[in-house]
């Protein structure tokens, strides 16, 4: 449309306002249809947002007695400041080196042995045909997550002891001259941490795999039978692939973990005997900041953990990206 002024100059008329409000507020209404017919799924997800803000973020506040010299008798406000004191006693604690050791040997070990079992399980159950073997095979695989640790390291305590079943089956097999206590020992521990943690993640942590590779497109595998591809080259070629992007989220996420030994699980197994290998920086902090009160030097310690698990989650998600183009953000 043309508005003619007094010089003759024809003018286009801008867009009126209301127009404008009139379609913002028309994407407002269908917003709110949107989340009224989705009333139940979007309280489920407040309750979840509410959980993280109270039990995550609120709790952050403390952090401050890092820089603090904290005790109960006082609140947090009125503790004193003591600058970044607590930071250095960590540096100069020489209990903190072989803590360190323990713990990245462990988690190290994990992430090479423990992250690349669930993707090889998940591939091979992926090929069984038979639909009840397959659910056994997972029934009897995903049982032992939901045990806690308490009762599983109860079930390997007595496993693992002088009159144990493992040393009864050795000893009937001449296998050793004399009963070990492995729990005793602490050149066992890390193995039998790691053996137990897989035994008791792996079929639980295929699960997501399993989902990935149910999304692969048939058509895919249509087209590499008729290629000549066999089981193994469609697991390499066709299946691998298709599922990277997922192997690359959870290997993000793992990297990033590197420094958590799963708290509840060294807890259990730990004793004063095998205390050089499983004095881990979980435990640590518990014993440093529950047992002996440090409640300041222990969130120190937390803190630093924070900050060095921050920086392996940019690295690793870095690196994948650049890799295949897949990361968190």
């Amino acid at each position: 449309m043309e508005n003619k002024t007094s010089g003759g100059v024809s003018r286009m008329k801008k867009q009126p306002v209301p127009a404008l409000i009139e379609t913002g507020s028309g994407h407002t209404r269908s917003l709110w249809k949107r989340l009224l017919a989705q009333k139940h799924l979007q309280t489920m997800a407040l309750l979840g947002v509410a959980w993280m803000i109270i039990f995550n973020y609120i709790p952050m506040y403390g952090m401050i007695i890092a820089f603090k010299e904290y005790n109960i008798v006082k609140s947090i406000a009125e503790a004193p400041w003591v600058g970044l004191q607590h930071f250095r006693e960590l540096y100069e604690d020489e209990d903190l080196r072989y803590v360190i050791k323990n713990t990245l040997g462990i988690s190290l070990i994990k992430l090479l042995i423990g992250f690349p079992l669930p993707i090889i399980f998940a591939l091979f159950l992926n090929e069984v045909r038979s639909i009840r073997y397959k659910k056994a095979i997972q029934t009897i695989s995903y049982l032992p997550h939901f045990l806690s640790w308490v009762v599983l390291g109860g079930i390997l305590a007595t496993w693992l002891a002088d009159v144990g079943i493992i040393n009864n089956i050795l000893l009937a097999l001449n296998l050793i001259d004399k009963p070990i206590s492995y729990l005793a020992e602490p050149s066992y521990f890390w193995t039998i941490v790691i053996s137990s943690d897989i035994w008791k993640e792996l079929g639980w942590s295929a699960i997501i795999y399993l989902a990935a590779i149910a999304g692969v497109s048939p058509e895919m595998y249509e087209a590499a039978t008729i290629d000549g591809a066999g089981r193994f080259q469609k697991m390499w070629y066709v299946t691998l692939p298709a599922i990277r992007g997922t192997i690359s989220i959870l290997f993000i996420l793992a990297v990033s973990g590197v420094l958590n030994s799963n708290f509840d699980q060294i807890l259990v197994l730990r004793n004063s005997l095998n205390d050089s290998a499983s004095n881990v920086i979980d435990y640590y902090i518990y014993y440093t900041g529950i047992v002996t009160s440090r409640f300041s030097y222990s969130m120190a310690v937390t803190l630093i953990k924070s900050v060095i698990a921050l920086i392996l989650l940019l690295i690793a998600n870095q690196v994948t990206k650049k890799i295949n183009d897949t990361s968190l953000f």
